[in-house]
């Protein structure tokens, strides 16, 4: 797949990268893809849900009357779940809701996000990205040369670009995330992907992704 090269300003550099098919040209598997979603959001939960049981409410233990001889039912003492102010039965307690998912199933999921990028030609490559200071400014005015400013975007580095990162971090709809953290989820949840040449390289030369 044969992607120009564009400038910050969104003019053709004459040059281009190719990026390979293994990772950019397979028939997507969508079902893995909704695995390694919902596995990300899984680990995101905190799980600190907690509600108390019978021995963890306030109230006396004692019986509240005598077993037999009254007339009413058996009753034990005031935290049975029963009543009101007594403890939750089978109620929520602190869990993790993370599992586990084999390496290959993630890289198969990440390697099918992207090539749904590529069908929806919504994978572009610009030129390697320098800033001498955070500059919001000048970010918002690059994304909007390239018609990309109103969309979901997340730009893809090969390395940590602190002046990039803190002139993105603003923008609500603008990210950047290091090739080698790149995830399926964010793949998804991005309208379109940004990758500088050096990362468009990397793909290059590797024929696989960054895990």
């Amino acid at each position: 797949m044969q992607v120009d090269v564009l400038t910050i300003k969104g003019e053709k550099t004459g040059r281009t990268v190719e990026l390979p098919a293994e990772v950019f040209g397979i028939e997507p598997n969508d079902h893995v893809i909704y695995l390694a979603v919902k596995q990300y959001l899984a680990a995101g939960r905190q799980g600190t849900h907690k509600v108390k049981t019978r021995a963890e409410v306030q109230g006396a233990s004692r019986k509240l009357h005598k077993q037999k001889g009254t007339g009413g039912a058996r009753k034990g003492n005031i935290r049975n779940p029963l009543y009101k102010g007594g403890g939750t039965i089978f109620g929520p307690k602190p869990h993790s809701y993370d599992f586990k998912l084999n390496r290959k199933v993630k890289d198969l999921a990440k390697i099918s996000a992207l090539s749904h990028k590529a069908k929806d030609n919504a994978i572009f490559v610009i030129e390697d990205v320098t800033m001498e200071v955070p500059k919001t400014k000048e970010l918002v005015a690059a994304m909007k040369s390239l018609n990309l400013f109103d969309k979901k975007t997340l730009i893809v580095l090969p390395e940590y670009n602190d002046n990039l990162y803190l002139s993105t971090r603003n923008i609500p709809n603008i990210a950047s995330t290091l090739l080698a953290d790149i995830n399926t989820y964010e793949i998804m949840n991005a309208d379109v992907l940004v990758l500088t040449e050096n990362t468009a390289k990397i793909f290059a030369d590797n024929d696989a992704v960054v895990a």
